[in-house]
């Protein structure tokens, strides 16, 4: 069988692979392939939220409402359907958490004041005239008591605001009063010492004004000092029955798990980027400018390695393709071994007759002659059996059935009418395909070093044993250790194995540089993946 000349290849990658959009996939094939990062990120994210809800105690949350009243002077006066307008409960909230509250919390417990503030909350419902007191505390009874204290000193603070104001709206009052209650003294003595008529009457007439404004004034002092200046009641207390946990422990490990695993995607990401990967066809052309042989992926199950082993018949037939006898095809790697793919190559260019040697200078022969006769045996098709069946023996009786009389049925002559033929009884049929038709293995001769495959063979050794085969395939060393791989390249051609989701953007570029700064033109390169060929 005769190898094809090789063909013009462009080393350009597609076009429309450099304009090539990135989809969701793109974006989460980095995750997945450092699943392990991020899994790690994730665990550790889990058991820092565990650790917290295990160590840190829960924080118990009590309440206590408090219904705040204006203070007007009428009690039983209706404050209209604006209730909220009534009392600026903003101002009211604010009170509520201001010093003077958080100061007696904080002398009560004998804890920092700052600590106390944050503990401390204060809810106002929207169109009520109401405040909830909540507090977070270790534990319950420390939780009620401050809770009930802040709803206390809340109502103590706003009563002595009141009575503070009344005192001084009375202060004014006694002042105003005892002013007028003097000029009313001394328009009485005039008037009582007056002894013109119309002097008498004036003074009597102002006398009266005075009368009525201090009138007044006392009405307006005994009005005030009756207002009640109770700011609201405590409409419920807190109760140790009420304390509830302050949040979900459980979403604390959610949120741990979730959080670790974004930190993990993100530190993915960062990986990536100072550790580019080869994790598609298109990663392998842009890295290495070369032409695609073909790709070799990994059995949905190990039990059917089917689909491995034709992709790597697609991928021999693609080299077969590129070069002719004698052929000399390195299987270069950056840091990768390609042992697998060598071997897979050998049986898949021996089963259509080819004499492959493989060569190997570091150690693995026995690795490539058990990978060879694993991947022998599941050929699927075994060309080492005779398509003629061998001749039958003057005088043997066939085992078909014969015809009416008895007799042996006859054979059809292969030979022309006229053509007498042979009565030799180790004569055999003579077809066009004759390549094809070989002997069983059992007949071959087989050296020691050679694995018969189909209608071909394979043969191990060194480089330098392989000198005189037509097609030898070398099994390279990792090319960024070992500078062989190259050196034989220089004396045939190449193919550049990359191996997905392992072999380095950046290490493939430099072997590529390699290549064509020492005069190698790689006939292109295959696509592996986790080191399966």
């Amino acid at each position: 069988m005769t190898d094809a000349a090789p063909g013009t290849w462009s080393t350009d990658g597609s076009s429309a692979d450099s304009a090539r959009s990135v989809t969701l996939t793109d974006l989460l094939r980095v995750p997945m392939h450092r699943l392990r990062l991020v899994a790690a990120a994730a665990l550790v994210g889990l058991l820092a939220a565990l650790g917290y809800v295990l160590l840190v105690p829960a924080a118990l949350t009590a309440s206590a409402v408090v219904a705040v009243r204006p203070v007007v002077t009428d009690a039983f006066t209706p404050s209209g359907a604006g209730a909220d307008r009534a009392v600026n409960m903003n101002v009211e909230s604010g009170i509520a958490t201001g010093t003077e509250v958080v100061q007696r919390l904080a002398n009560a417990a004998g804890a920092d004041p700052r600590n106390v503030r944050d503990a401390l909350e204060v809810e106002v419902p929207t169109g009520g005239q109401i405040l909830r007191f909540t507090y977070q505390a270790r534990d319950a009874q420390r939780a009620v008591q401050s809770a009930n204290m802040a709803a206390e000193a809340y109502l103590s603070v706003r009563r002595a605001m009141y009575e503070q104001q009344r005192a001084e709206m009375l202060r004014s009052y006694d002042a105003s009063i005892t002013k007028v209650a003097a000029q009313q003294s001394a328009l009485q003595k005039r008037a009582n010492s007056a002894k013109d008529t119309a002097a008498g009457d004036a003074l009597v007439a102002e006398l009266a004004g005075i009368n009525n404004q201090l009138t007044q004034l006392n009405a307006a002092r005994t009005e005030i000092a009756a207002v009640d200046v109770n700011p609201g009641w405590v409409t419920q207390s807190a109760e140790k029955a009420l304390v509830t946990s302050a949040g979900h422990r459980p979403l604390y490990l959610v949120a741990g798990l979730l959080g670790g695993a974004l930190i993990g995607v993100v530190l993915a990401y960062l990986w990536e980027s100072t550790d580019r990967r080869v994790r598609s066809v298109a990663d392998g052309r842009d890295a290495s400018g070369l032409p695609l042989l073909g790709t070799v992926r990994r059995p949905a199950f190990r039990g059917s390695p089917r689909a491995v082993d034709a992709d790597v018949r697609y991928v021999a037939m693609a080299v077969a393709e590129r070069v002719r006898p004698p052929a000399r095809v390195a299987l270069l790697t950056a840091r990768e071994d390609a042992t697998a793919l060598t071997a897979g190559l050998a049986v898949a260019l021996a089963a259509d007759g080819r004499e492959v040697f493989v060569a190997d200078d570091s150690g693995r022969i026995e690795r490539l002659r058990a990978s060879v006769l694993a991947d022998r045996g599941r050929l699927p098709i075994d060309p080492s059996r005779p398509l003629v069946p061998k001749p039958r023996p003057a005088g043997s009786v066939p085992t078909g059935s014969g015809g009416a009389d008895g007799t042996p049925a006859r054979r059809p002559s292969p030979h022309p009418l006229g053509a007498r033929p042979s009565t030799d009884p180790d004569a055999t049929l003579t077809l066009p395909r004759v390549s094809s038709a070989r002997p069983d293995n059992n007949a071959r001769v087989v050296a020691p070093d050679e694995v018969a495959v189909g209608v071909g063979s394979v043969r191990f050794g060194t480089w330098r044993q392989g000198a005189d085969h037509g097609l030898v395939l070398f099994n390279a060393p990792p090319a960024e250790s070992d500078e062989r791989g190259v050196a034989v390249a220089r004396q045939g051609s190449a193919v550049v194995v990359v191996e997905r989701d392992r072999t380095r953007q950046s290490d493939l570029r430099r072997l590529v540089e390699r290549l064509r700064a020492a005069g190698v033109t790689p006939l292109g390169f295959v696509l592996t993946r986790n080191g399966r060929a």
